[in-house]
């Protein structure tokens, strides 16, 4: 029992040392790209009422969240969907202002997976927010900071896929399907199953111009010239504004310069039934998932009582952070690399020492040496805590011994000419 409490459960995990610190710098890196943008930091409680994501959001299904009471018997959930807790945020605290607000963070998520999909029940996640703006701009505004996030963070071989959720809610409204056909097709299309998507469409009883679109549905991704050619497939007026739609996204990023980041597929769809207009997934090379996940839902915020259109975006800190690794992609972190190990009466002196390194901006570990362990027993801990340097002062601390452990070369120097 006692071996069992030091594992932790299925779906999460411990991370500490260099993987630790990597993981702070890449969010860093990117939250740097969204402050450059405009965008201000927000922070959302980690358990909120079930309400808040529960199906009428279209969010994460209930069945998926991790669910408790409190006292008074509320149901209350852990974040599963950071996008829902904004919209409340802002329908709380921005519910007057008619202006465009931007938000940005990094916080967690928690989903309860089914443990044979492989994926973290806890997962991190950074992202922005960009809401009372429904033009064509604030969509491109947004696909041009996921760009520039991911190549702060490393990443230089990324796609982006772009769609279009009108285009399949146009063909939707014209073919009369109930919910539950919706549901199926939807499925059926996003895992680009062909076989089941006719299998489905040829028992339906609808136009066969129209059964014709939904067939060549999986088909229609690609460069933008694949997606224009859908005008020839329908006349249907919502699908074509849908494709307007991207087109005018695609001049507006090709102003960034970032257009060759982006392809373009009319049967992306989502588990989040909120989205409206643009969705979009970014993925990589080492990774079987999608690493930034978003769109535009323009109507979620009305069920929280603020009218105003958002568009949005997570990046998964995780799925980002294993594809750097797999692909060899080194995130240069300030890392402790040195320890001073002093002696009870040197002291002083090495405060002072690790003073003026740490006022210069250099990271130190500060040791006082156990007379029962050797000074080859803290040149090995050194070794095992990735530490390249032992800076040693005996008794009398008026000198350093300076141990590189990588060229394993010991040097002797003045302490004074540290501290001029």
């Amino acid at each position: 029992m006692a071996n069992k409490l030091l594992h932790t459960p299925d779906g999460v995990r411990d991370i500490y040392g260099v993987e630790c610190t990597r993981k702070a710098a890449v969010q860093e890196k990117m939250l740097k790209v969204f402050h450059l943008c405009g965008y201000q930091d927000i922070e959302t409680p980690t358990f909120e009422f079930f309400d808040i994501f529960n199906e009428s959001r279209g969010s994460v299904k209930a069945k998926e969240m991790f669910k408790f009471f409190d006292r008074d018997n509320h149901t209350l959930v852990l974040r599963p969907d950071e996008t829902p807790a904004i919209a409340r945020c802002a329908a709380k605290y921005f519910l007057d202002e008619d202006m465009p607000i931007r938000l940005c963070y990094i916080e967690r998520t928690f989903i309860n997976n089914s443990s044979y999909q492989g994926r973290l029940k806890e997962a991190s996640q950074t992202g922005v927010e960009f809401i009372g703006d429904d033009s064509p701009d604030a969509d491109a505004e947004i696909l041009a900071m996921v760009i520039r996030a991911l190549k702060a963070a490393g990443l230089t071989e990324f796609q982006v896929e772009l769609g279009e959720v009108d285009f399949f809610k146009g063909l939707m409204e014209e073919a009369g399907m109930d919910e539950d056909m919706e549901e199926a097709l939807r499925e059926l299309i996003e895992n680009k199953n062909y076989f089941g998507v006719e299998e489905l469409v040829m028992a339906q009883p609808i136009k066969a111009e129209l059964k014709q679109v939904f067939l060549k549905l999986p088909e229609l991704f690609g460069s933008l010239d694949q997606i224009q050619a859908a005008r020839e497939l329908t006349s249907n007026p919502r699908a074509l504004k849908a494709i307007e739609r991207l087109e005018e996204v695609s001049r507006i990023l090709e102003c960034y310069g970032l257009s060759d980041y982006v392809s373009y597929d009319l049967g992306m769809l989502s588990q989040y039934q909120y989205y409206t207009g643009i969705i979009f997934k970014a993925y990589t090379y080492g990774t079987g998932d999608y690493v930034v996940n978003g769109g535009r839902y323009d109507k979620l915020l009305e069920q929280f009582g603020k009218n105003a259109p958002a568009v949005g975006f997570g990046i998964s800190v995780d799925e980002l952070l294993l594809a750097l690794s797999r692909q060899k992609i080194e995130m240069k972190v300030d890392l402790v690399n040195t320890m001073i190990l002093y002696e009870k009466e040197a002291r002083e002196h090495a405060i002072s020492l690790s003073s003026h390194f740490r006022e210069s901006g250099m990271a130190v570990q500060l040791q006082r040496k156990d007379p029962a362990r050797s000074l080859e027993d803290y040149q090995a801990y050194a070794r095992r805590r990735d530490l390249n340097n032992l800076l040693y002062l005996d008794q009398s601390g008026f000198s350093v011994k300076v141990m590189n452990l990588i060229l394993d070369r010991t040097d002797e120097i003045p302490l004074s000419e540290y501290l001029k």
